[in-house]
């Protein structure tokens, strides 16, 4: 017979890697967290008989977790239409000097796989794709089992998680740069805002790089999805007449999903100049230029984030 100690010492040995999971499939800590939760509950809540009937505790918690998240995902969908503005990944901070070794989040998201960049495309997804490229590609889980998950055919499940490898693909993420790359450009490209090079900070850019802002109309940030980099130096030139330049400066560098984020603290401002929301900005690099910003300034996710 099973007991549930022994199913408890061995949930624990799991935890990290569930949450792992759980973050890929629903973008969001709380979420993540909380799928992992209530898939603890459910072990706790089986019989004796239910408890001796699993054979592998891994890959019966990587299933439930799953379909909690397919659940989650179905429901954000329709959360998400009440949003205001657009919707980006909880943001997961990690210090400069490397993960907190009891944070098993903070160690998953050193992947190539959890960066802001891929997740964003991952939004892209329907559930059920988003559900069998991860299991698949990510977890090696069989598509006998994912389909079980996603209560359909294997053929289908095989066909879901194409459809998610194919959008994947076509969004060509950047790979992940060497951190010292990533930070030079983002101080060249704050020393020119600073200067108001409107030159320099176009060369920096990419020709098609993207702005989104995530603050649920809580704080200030682009309303829409603004793409160019003529606009966007426009935008952020901008700031520097409402912001005052010192709140600019205070930037401070952490890790966001394994790369260089800058976090901007609240600024009170004065006679002159706005008061700044507080914020946590990536810019995504390839190539020596920046192809992406995501400024997340909803403070319910930087709370969870932990920055404020």
């Amino acid at each position: 017979m099973t007991s549930l100690d022994v199913l408890a010492e061995q949930f624990t040995a799991l935890r990290g890697r569930l949450l792992a999971l759980a973050y890929r499939l629903t973008g969001t800590r709380a979420d993540a967290e909380d799928a992992v939760q209530e898939a603890w509950l459910r072990v706790q809540g089986l019989d004796a008989a239910e408890r001796d009937g699993i054979r592998e505790l891994a890959a019966w918690s990587t299933t439930v977790v799953s379909r909690i998240c397919l659940d989650r995902l179905r429901s954000a969908a329709v959360r998400r239409e009440s949003y205001a503005g657009p919707w980006l990944p909880e943001p997961v901070v990690t210090p400069l000097d490397g993960p907190r070794q009891d944070d098993p989040l903070q160690l998953a998201v050193q992947g190539e796989d959890v960066r802001l960049a891929a997740m964003v495309v991952l939004d892209k997804l329907t559930p059920e794709q988003r559900v069998a490229f991860v299991l698949h590609d990510a977890f090696g889980v069989p598509f006998a089992e994912i389909a079980e998950v996603l209560g359909c055919s294997e053929t289908t499940a095989r066909q879901h998680a194409s459809r998610g490898r194919r959008v994947l693909a076509e969004a060509d993420v950047p790979p992940r740069i060497d951190l010292a790359e990533q930070r030079q450009v983002v101080e060249q490209f704050i020393a020119a805002l600073l200067a108001r090079d409107t030159e320099r900070l176009t060369a920096l850019l990419h020709p098609d790089a993207v702005l989104i802002g995530d603050s649920d109309g809580k704080a200030r940030t682009a309303r829409r999805v603004m793409q160019g980099a003529d606009k966007i130096v426009r935008f952020y030139l901008g700031l520097l007449r409402l912001y005052a330049p010192e709140a600019i400066s205070a930037a401070q560098p952490m890790l966001v999903n394994g790369d260089l984020g800058v976090f901007l603290p609240h600024h009170p401002g004065d006679d002159q100049y706005r008061p700044l929301d507080p914020r946590l900005t990536v810019a995504v690099v390839r190539d020596g230029r920046i192809v992406a910003f995501y400024d997340h300034c909803n403070p319910d996710k930087l709370r969870t984030a932990g920055v404020l």
